[in-house]
């Protein structure tokens, strides 16, 4: 079995607890993922972390820069590459570990004048995913120094990626229940200012219903904010 050192050992748990600590909150995804890269960056000395997330949305899919300590412009630009391409498309698409001795030397590696640039020497890319799960995205270190990435080290990069699914998860999930909420408060409002139509203007429900949705396309204003005017006329 490999021997940790007490001070790397204390260095794992005190990233692993502050990324644990960050997750719980109810901050933004994007927070949490660059509060992810900063306290690995800076607890387990690397040069660059960073994450890259799958855009499904895009056609064709692409693997997009999401969050990064870097603080070089060049690295730190928003970018994307195809879903398949480099090391964080072959990881992701393979749901696959890899260790890089040396950036320069590996033809998946796309980005070497900007590793050049940088110093960046060996690399060390994880899928984000949960359990066995399609990868959601790719947690990339990189050290400006020769470097031989550990068993324990992997282990330890691999947590950080798994809570950064856990991060990413939680916060679709808070987003989809926001989103079902918001709804249902719409909805709510809409049949209420209905009932107020009807009342004022002597039209039936479905007429009701047309006339808040004509005012919601030709003011290009939601039909809540309608809704919520027509309630608040009824006030005065």
């Amino acid at each position: 079995m490999e021997a940790i050192d007490p001070s790397t050992h204390a260095k794992y748990i005190k990233a692993i607890a502050d990324i644990t600590q960050a997750i719980t909150t109810e901050q933004p995804v994007d927070t949490l993922l660059n509060r992810i890269v900063m306290t690995t960056a800076r607890l387990m000395d690397y040069e660059i972390c960073s994450i890259w997330l799958v855009d499904n949305d895009a056609a064709p899919r692409v693997i997009r820069l999401e969050a990064t300590q870097a603080v070089d412009p060049d690295y730190a630009r928003p970018r994307t590459m195809g879903r398949v391409e480099g090391v964080a498309g072959f990881v992701a698409t393979h749901n696959q570990i890899l260790r890089i001795h040396d950036v320069l030397k590996e033809p998946r590696f796309k980005e070497k004048t900007l590793a050049e640039k940088l110093g960046l020497v060996p690399m060390l890319s994880v899928p984000i995913r949960i359990r066995d799960d399609e990868a959601m995205g790719v947690l990339d270190v990189f050290t400006n120094q020769p470097h031989e990435f550990s068993e324990s080290e992997v282990h330890m990069v691999s947590a950080v990626a798994n809570l950064a699914a856990l991060a990413i998860r939680s916060g679709d999930l808070r987003e989809e229940t926001r989103s079902v909420q918001e709804e249902l408060e719409t909805r709510k409002l809409v049949e209420r200012a209905k009932e107020v139509l009807v009342r004022r203007r002597g039209l039936d429900a479905h007429e009701a219903f047309r006339w808040i949705q004509k005012r919601s396309m030709d003011s290009r204003k939601t039909m809540r904010q309608i809704a919520e005017a027509v309630l608040i006329s009824e006030d005065v």
